[in-house]
């Protein structure tokens, strides 16, 4: 599609990086209404989301150099890159969800209220990013012949050229909202406190393998090469989130 968005001030406007600062910033719009709502310092969830955003970057870019080792073995200049694309969900979820929890502990916070809070908008977030990756090329889909099948031609798009493709990013990027639009539904019919969290947790993990199993890009291998790196993690953490709704759940009843 169409990687450049142009320049300003001297400068190139990249769409991946122009889509996911502006996924960003709706996201950090939302959890700063959600926290004052539900009566939680506003300063202390900038600083948390500060962290958050700086460790999911960092985990999502580790998770994509490592399920692409060769390539950067061979090009380690490129790790640094984050210009065109390159950034994997999961790893940003653990590493942040790591960092946030150690945050949430020190400062005392309700931990599954605080995570509640967070998640609708990082679903939002994802429909951000995935429209960047639409217009970068990344993340692409395998060849199709259905009639919205996407053909790439700018030789600059990271997507495989001028072969009719799944347009992946889009189906992800309704994924996510579609996923946020059902948080926001669920958030105001809770039970119990973490059931957002772990519903996403849940929700995402299932259509991502679906989805994952349409891509055409390199995906790392999971239990050989019958899954990827991506579906690896989604059935873990999707067994996971079903343990743990069930548990705060029962919890909450007692």
């Amino acid at each position: 599609m169409y990687p450049i968005l142009g320049q300003l001030g001297g400068f190139t406007v990249y769409a991946y990086g122009f889509f996911v600062a502006a996924g960003f910033a709706a996201g950090f719009a939302l959890v700063i209404r959600a926290a004052r709502n539900n009566g939680i310092p506003s300063g202390t969830v900038v600083d948390l989301f500060f962290y958050t955003l700086l460790s999911s970057i960092l985990g999502s870019r580790v998770l994509y150099v490592l399920t692409n080792f060769d390539f950067f073995l061979e090009n380690p200049a490129k790790i640094v890159n984050l210009r065109e694309g390159g950034l994997v969900f999961y790893g940003g979820l653990l590493l942040a969800a790591g960092v946030t929890l150690g945050y949430i502990k020190r400062h005392r916070l309700p931990v599954w209220k605080v995570a509640d809070l967070f998640f609708p908008p990082v679903a939002l977030g994802l429909f951000f990013g995935r429209i960047g990756c639409f217009f970068a090329g990344c993340c692409y889909g395998k060849e199709t012949d259905l009639p919205w099948g996407v053909v790439f031609t700018n030789p600059q798009s990271l997507a495989r050229l001028n072969v009719p493709l799944h347009p992946t990013q889009l189906y992800d990027a309704a994924n996510g909202l579609a996923l946020f639009i059902v948080l926001i539904w669920l958030e105001r019919r809770k039970t119990f406190e973490g059931q957002v969290f772990w519903f996403f947790i849940f929700l995402y993990s299932v259509t991502r393998f679906l989805i994952e199993a349409l891509r055409g890009d390199p995906r790392g291998s999971f239990l050989g090469s019958a899954l990827s790196t991506s579906q690896g993690i989604g059935i873990v953490l999707a067994m996971a989130s079903l343990f743990m709704l069930f548990y705060l759940k029962r919890r909450s009843r007692r």
